[in-house]
C-alpha cells in the first residue's frame, strides 16, 4: 500500500493551471524531491497534499485514505518552510515545543520530548537560546525539530534550505540524510536546486509546466533523461544540444552535423531530425576528433571545465585537475559516441 499516492491531481487558480494530471505513487518510508524551475508546479503540489491549498480534480490518498476534505493536522503532515517561522520570543525549548502545548500535553511529557528531538539534532546546548542568538543553519534545525516533535506520518519540506549560504546548504543537506535514514518517515521534499535533489533523494520527480515530465532514481534522471528538459535541467555544467539529422552508417546509424558524423549505438532510420546532447564528463581533448576552439576555462578545484565551440555550435569538457589551455586554442574534441543522448528535435523525447 502506498504511503501517498496522487491521482490525476490538477490546480487552477482561476484561468492559470498550476498543475495538471500529476499522478504520483510514493512508497512508506521514501524520500521523493520535486524538482523544477519556479513555477513549474512543485510548491503548489507539495500545498495540496499538505491540504493548505484545495485540489481542483484528481484525490490525494495517504495510507490508502482519501485526504481531500481533511485539513493538515488531520492528514498528520509536518511542513518545513523556507523561512524558519519561529517565535523570536521564545526560547529554542519553547518554539519545538509549543505545538505539543497547544496540543494540551502535559509539562512533564512535552520536555521530554523537546529534550530527545533537540539530543537528535545536536541543540540540547542551545535549547535556552533566543532565535536572534542562532546562526541560520542553527535556526532551521530548530525550524526541524519543531516538526519532528510532533512525531508525524510525513515530512514535508518547501525548499527550506534557500535561505542559507553554500556551505551551510551542504551541511544541511547532510544532517536531513541523515535524519531521514535514521527514522525513515515518508518524506517530499521541493526545491528547484538540482545538485540538491540528487544528493539526497530516493527518487526524484522533475516537473515542468505543472506537470511530472519524469519520475525516477538520481541514477536514472541523470543517465537516461526521457526529455530533453529533463536533460539540460539535470547536471552541471550542463548537457549541449545540437541539431543534426541521422544517417546511415554501415550496419549501425550516426548523427550528421555539417561535415561531422558521429557514430549512434542505437539503430535509427535515416532522415530523421534530432538533437544530440553529451555530458562533459564524456568530453576528453586528444590529437584526433572534431576541431574545436577554446572558449572559455573555468578551474573549480578538482575538474576544469573547458567551453569550446565547434561546427556544431557548443561542447563543454569536464577535464580532471587544472588544465592549462587559453582561449582561442585550436584543439580536437574526443565524444564518447557510447554516451550520446539522441531526442527527437519536435517532441524533445529520448529516442532509444
Amino acid at each position: 500500500m502506498p504511503a501517498i499516492e496522487l491521482k490525476h491531481v490538477s490546480k487552477s487558480f482561476g484561468p492559470y493551471q498550476a498543475c495538471s494530471d500529476v499522478n504520483l505513487i510514493i512508497s512508506e518510508g521514501e524520500f521523493v524531491t520535486l524538482l523544477g524551475a519556479s513555477g513549474c508546479g512543485k510548491t503548489t503540489t507539495l500545498n495540496m497534499v499538505a491540504g493548505l491549498e484545495d485540489v481542483t480534480s484528481g484525490d490525494i490518498l495517504m495510507n490508502d485514505r482519501r485526504v481531500n476534505d481533511l485539513s493538515p493536522v488531520e492528514r498528520d503532515v509536518a511542513m518545513v518552510f523556507q523561512n524558519y517561522a519561529l517565535y523570536p520570543h521564545m526560547t529554542v525549548a519553547r518554539n519545538i515545543g509549543f505545538t505539543l502545548k497547544m496540543r494540551g500535553l502535559d509539562a512533564v511529557e512535552v520536555a521530554r520530548r523537546v529534550e530527545k528531538v533537540a539530543a537528535s539534532l545536536e541543540l540540547s546546548a542551545m535549547l535556552d537560546r533566543l532565535p536572534s542568538q542562532l546562526s541560520g543553519g542553527q535556526q532551521q534545525r530548530v525550524a526541524i525539530g519543531r516538526a519532528l516533535v510532533r512525531e508525524p506520518k510525513f515530512f514535508l519540506f518547501d525548499e527550506p534550505f534557500s535561505n542559507l549560504d553554500a556551505g551551510l546548504r551542504l551541511r544541511m543537506r547532510a544532517e536531513v540524510k541523515e535524519l531521514h535514514q535514521r527514522l525513515g518517515v515518508t518524506s517530499i521534499f521541493v526545491t528547484h536546486d538540482q545538485e540538491e535533489a540528487m544528493s539526497i533523494s530516493d527518487r526524484i520527480a522533475v516537473m515542468n509546466k505543472g506537470r511530472i515530465e519524469q519520475l525516477g532514481t538520481p541514477e536514472e534522471i541523470y543517465a537516461r533523461p526521457a526529455t530533453r528538459y529533463v536533460a539540460t535541467f539535470i547536471g552541471s555544467p550542463r548537457i549541449e544540444l545540437a541539431a543534426g539529422e541521422t544517417v546511415a552508417f554501415g550496419n549501425m546509424s550516426a548523427c550528421r552535423i555539417g561535415s561531422v558524423t558521429l557514430p549512434l549505438v542505437r539503430s535509427l532510420r535515416p532522415g530523421r531530425q534530432v538533437e544530440i546532447g553529451v555530458r562533459p564528463e564524456h568530453v576528453r581533448l586528444g590529437h584526433s576528433g572534431i576541431p574545436a576552439t577554446v572558449r572559455l576555462v573555468q578551474p573549480v578545484g578538482p575538474a576544469t571545465h573547458v567551453t569550446l565551440g565547434w561546427e556544431g555550435g557548443t561542447l563543454v569538457a569536464s577535464l580532471p585537475g587544472f588544465a592549462r589551455l587559453s582561449p582561442g586554442a585550436a584543439v580536437f574534441a574526443e565524444i564518447d559516441s557510447a554516451q550520446l543522448l539522441v531526442f527527437d528535435r519536435e517532441s524533445g523525447e529520448l529516442l532509444s
